[in-house]
């Protein structure tokens, strides 16, 4: 069996709600890159007796590694060090060269402000190179310093790794973390897999179901295969791990899947639509005008960096007033047909090409609701245009499920996968 492990999130905010948690979701995947198992992902608050009932679940389960997150700062609820402490059997001790390193942290952070106490800040943070005895510290990205600790001698528990709650500190520090010669101890016994990703976009996930039973009826090999499907954006993503004697099994699988779902299955190497858009826009100039969507397909858009080589702008032209005013769209072409019409967000199209320059424009003029339907055009209609050049213009009106912010979020994906097919 492949080493396993598990993860606690801590933190009472992230319990309650008021913050979601993005430490366990990304730690989850790294830990499978590395094919390591993962047994739990737990989220307690931060009391004491909470934070060691979730140790001590994990380490009932048998796993090699805990990961916690959070919990690391300076004030009173910060706790989480003493209390992996206590679990493993180790006193905690002062380490004088990690207060120092804090120190110089906090000196360069309060140099710009005079009036600042900083001798009572360097106290607040004192407790902050209080360790475990026996542990290695991974240096601080804020200020605070992660700690792998591991079992008092004659204890069988895990190897705890206690990273901090703030993501971008999380993230930079892991890389340490598996440097330690204590964490490549405790997952020696991973298993090392491929993972590979396909991408899909119009079937339904019954549709996928259905083509997955029949593939394990079929294809040889098909149980050696760690599937995992999901439906993300209104794609359908299926992620497979499997060991490096499997790869021809996991070769029918994909040949298997292209044969039955054809161009719908429109990547087989984990790039998403938002990387093939971005490539396939390379040499064009491009624009967006949207009503319903509110900028969410010029966000995509942006989402990437240099796409500023290949995006002119974007208009939100919400109103009828603002078609008109902004995008040069006919009133009466909007009293004839409606906002809401394939006529529009052509129209919308076009003005956003001439407003930019742009040879490439994409729009979207939909009801979002939950108001402002009608029997005509019931909430969940959206009505999109892909212009490129003087060619005819791609169009498509479709009728979304799902609440306002479903029927926004799906609309985004549609526009890219129409940018995309366009652009081939």
């Amino acid at each position: 069996m492949s080493s396993r492990a598990g993860i606690v999130v801590t933190g009472t905010e992230v319990l309650t709600g008021r913050i979601t948690d993005r430490n366990g979701p990304w730690l989850a995947d790294r830990l499978l890159e590395l094919g390591v198992e993962l047994a739990h992902i737990t989220i307690c608050g931060d009391r004491p007796d909470d934070i060691e009932a979730q140790l001590a679940f994990l380490a009932g389960q048998g796993v090699d590694l805990i990961v916690t997150t959070g919990g690391l700062g300076p004030t009173a609820d910060d706790l989480t060090v003493e209390t992996v402490a206590r679990f493993c059997g180790r006193n905690t001790v002062l380490d004088n060269d990690l207060e120092q390193r804090i120190a110089e942290i906090l000196r360069g952070l309060t140099s710009r402000m005079p009036d600042f106490d900083f001798s009572a800040v360097l106290a607040a943070n004192r407790k902050q190179a209080i360790i475990p005895e026996g542990a290695t510290v991974l240096d601080p990205v804020g200020t605070a310093p992660g700690v792998v600790v591991t079992p008092a001698a004659g204890q069988r528990k895990p190897t705890v790794v206690v990273l901090p709650g703030p993501p971008r500190e999380l993230q930079a520090m892991w890389p340490a973390a598996l440097a330690t010669d204590e964490v490549a101890a405790a997952i020696a016994g991973r298993t090392v897999y491929r993972q590979e990703t396909i991408r899909m976009f119009g079937p339904a996930e019954s549709a996928l179901a259905e083509s997955l039973r029949q593939a394990q009826q079929d294809l040889p090999g098909y149980d050696a295969l760690e599937i995992t499907t999901c439906l993300r954006r209104g794609e359908l993503e299926i992620v497979t791990r499997y060991r490096a004697d499997d790869a021809p099994a996991y070769q029918r699988l994909r040949n298997h899947l292209r044969e039955r779902f054809g161009a719908a299955v429109y990547s087989t190497d984990g790039s998403t639509v938002d990387d093939q858009v971005a490539a396939l826009l390379t040499g064009h100039w491009a624009a967006t005008a949207e009503s319903c969507t509110g900028g969410l397909v010029a966000a995509r858009l942006t989402d990437r960096p240099g796409s500023s080589d290949y995006l002119a702008g974007g208009v939100v032209s919400y109103s009828n007033a603002a078609k008109s005013e902004l995008l040069g769209v006919d009133p009466a072409l909007i009293e004839t047909h409606g906002a809401v019409s394939e006529h529009v967000a052509e129209a919308m199209a076009r003005g956003a090409q001439r407003r930019f320059g742009a040879d490439v424009a994409v729009s979207t003029t939909g009801v979002a609701g939950p108001g402002g339907g009608s029997p005509e055009k019931p909430v969940g209609t959206v009505c999109f245009c892909v212009a490129v050049g003087d060619a005819p213009p791609a169009l498509r009106t479709v009728r979304l499920p799902g609440d306002r912010a479903d029927v926004r979020d799906f609309s985004t994906t549609i526009a890219m996968h129409m940018l995309r097919r366009a652009l081939s």
